[in-house]
């Protein structure tokens, strides 16, 4: 025969907190779940900051896309020559005799790092889909003499090595084109440019793509891009906010 079970009102107060407890962490089990399947389903959100914030920060600053992943937010770890010396914000802290632009080193707070040079990609590191490890040229790139002046040469050839593979020493041979005067909203501000496509051609594996650069009309400096690492690795979009120097 059972007997009445009766709790004591201390009893009662334990089974509350205990079921409480309970409920609260099932509660927040279930929003991790959802933020989790919300990421996988939707994707992390784009970042954007404010033209006041970008213009307080003491680092030149840009952001970027990568395939079709979230917009980032990259910011200008070391300016440096290919010999290794930095710069500061204008000059080198070494005696700087060399023309050849530095190469800026883009960090995101992932530490996946971009290194361009005149706003080419020349190399990138701790990229999820693979990295861009050299890119080496016996001439200068025509984004460094200014796609906007008659007198720079509209073809041009230079080798890379990429990865994940062994893929080393690959020709690209290119081919600029001038498409079109546009207006770029950047940073709340309108920024009168030159679009030009890069017809890239890599015959060791018979492939062809296409780079875009958008340039100021006036300095010729490269405002945006979108263009591809390497053959098998995705393209990259980055937008200047507050450029270096």
């Amino acid at each position: 025969m059972l007997k009445n079970i009766t709790r004591s009102p201390i009893s009662k107060l334990l089974l509350i907190s205990a079921t409480a407890l309970f409920v609260s962490g099932c509660s927040q089990k279930i929003t991790s779940i959802n933020d989790t399947v919300r990421v996988a389903v939707q994707g992390t959100a784009d970042i954007h900051k404010s033209a006041n914030t970008i213009a307080a920060l003491p680092y030149a600053s840009t952001y970027v896309r990568i395939g079709n992943g979230s917009q980032l937010f990259m910011v200008l770890a070391l300016a440096e020559t290919d010999s290794g010396d930095t710069f500061t914000n204008t000059t080198s802290t070494a005696t700087n005799t060399t023309s050849t632009p530095p190469l800026l080193k883009w960090l995101a707070s992932d530490h996946g790092m971009l290194v361009t040079q005149s706003g080419r990609i020349v190399k990138t590191v701790n990229l999820a889909a693979g990295n861009l490890s050299t890119t080496t040229s016996k001439t200068v790139d025509p984004l460094t003499l200014g796609l906007h002046l008659a007198t720079t040469p509209t073809t041009w050839q230079r080798h890379i090595d990429w990865q994940p593979g062994y893929h080393n020493g690959y020709q690209l041979d290119s081919q600029f084109v001038f498409n079109q005067p546009e207006v770029l909203t950047i940073n709340g501000k309108s920024v009168p440019v030159l679009r030009f496509s890069e017809n890239v051609t890599v015959k060791q594996l018979d492939r062809h793509y296409s780079n875009t650069f958008w340039i100021e009309q006036r300095t010729g400096k490269v405002v945006k891009s979108q263009q591809y690492i390497a053959p098998d690795l995705p393209s990259v979009e980055m937008t200047i906010l507050k450029p270096f120097g």
